[in-house]
């Protein structure tokens, strides 16, 4: 409550920091969808064995819609047999070791500066860094990112996080390209070397964990043009991202990074800032990213086709 008074004084008189992002509360939830539920997996097919991480997030996230399409998307490939946890409090390496990747669709907040917080219990979370540095996958994906800036161990072990007091900031546009920055990887061999996505946040100013070794698949780049205030909407205060503060921020007019793996003691770890919803994931881009790094997280091997609108294709 603190920092958001703070924060509503400090645009009052037009003083806001130039390195913060300006964090509104607007009275918002996200709206409702309507899918399709995924059916159980055939239990005699050798499937790879998916354990989504859920049960919280921040108030614009529909975890639970977000969750079930991820589930139907990854079983209808025939690849993947998907369970969902929404409790992960009661979590324990036993469980987890039951699983070949484990994907984080959490966050902890309901908003990003809350100061309370719910961290899963220690065991779960001993159990969950245990799990992959003994060489369980792990797939972070989008909210994973908006929490955990004051937690290094996960900084570690995902790679980055937003860290919007110090710098982090989401770019206005809803819609970008994306740049496929290594097409020889596993995960991202055979696709166009720009692809879009819509609907979704471009997390840039990263604050990364010291000594990351990130191998960096995709980014995306945050124009200085985008924070026109007849662009941004009400999100973006005009008085927060003036000219001159605009020149002031770290990261402005720059590529960021969006995609990226790393290893995690023995454990495979693919990291995935987008996809904030389920129009994001309605499109084949961002499915082929998803479903690809998954396999390789778990198997270290990528099997699964590129889908039909993200597959390269002669510029020339």
């Amino acid at each position: 409550m603190k920092y958001r008074m703070m924060t509503a004084a400090l645009l009052a008189f037009g003083v806001v920091p130039a390195g913060a992002q300006v964090i509104v509360h607007p009275s918002y939830r996200p709206p409702e969808t309507v899918q399709r539920v995924a059916i159980p997996a055939d239990p005699t097919e050798k499937r790879i064995r998916v354990l989504i991480i859920s049960g919280q997030n921040s108030y614009e996230h529909d975890w639970t819609g977000i969750d079930n399409m991820l589930r139907t998307m990854m079983q209808d490939t025939g690849r993947f047999d998907v369970r969902v946890t929404e409790d992960f409090d009661q979590g324990n390496l036993a469980m987890l070791k039951g699983y070949d990747v484990v994907l984080l669709n959490y966050s902890s907040r309901w908003v990003y500066d809350d100061q309370k917080e719910h961290r899963w219990s220690p065991e779960a979370e001993k159990a969950l860094f245990d799990y992959v540095k003994q060489g369980g996958g792990l797939v972070a994906y989008h909210s994973s990112f908006t929490w955990g800036y004051n937690w290094p161990e996960y900084k570690a072990l995902v790679g980055g996080v937003m860290d919007p007091i110090h710098g982090s900031r989401r770019s206005p546009p809803g819609a970008f390209p994306i740049h496929i920055v290594d097409r020889d990887n596993p995960i991202t061999a055979g696709m166009r070397e720009y692809i879009w996505t819509y609907n979704d946040d471009m997390y840039t100013n990263m604050s990364f964990a010291p000594g990351a070794k990130l191998h960096v698949l995709a980014t995306a780049r945050d124009s200085s043009a985008s924070y026109d205030p007849k662009l941004t909407g009400p999100k973006y205060p005009i008085a927060a991202y003036t000219p001159e503060k605009l020149k002031a921020m770290k990261g402005m007019d720059a590529d960021h990074p969006q995609v990226w793996t790393q290893d995690y003691g023995k454990g495979r770890v693919f990291s995935i800032t987008l996809g904030h919803d389920e129009v994001s994931l309605h499109f084949q881009p961002l499915q082929t990213l998803l479903l690809r790094g998954t396999e390789w997280a778990a198997t270290g091997e990528v099997t699964l086709p590129v889908l039909e609108e993200a597959k390269e294709y002669p510029t020339k």
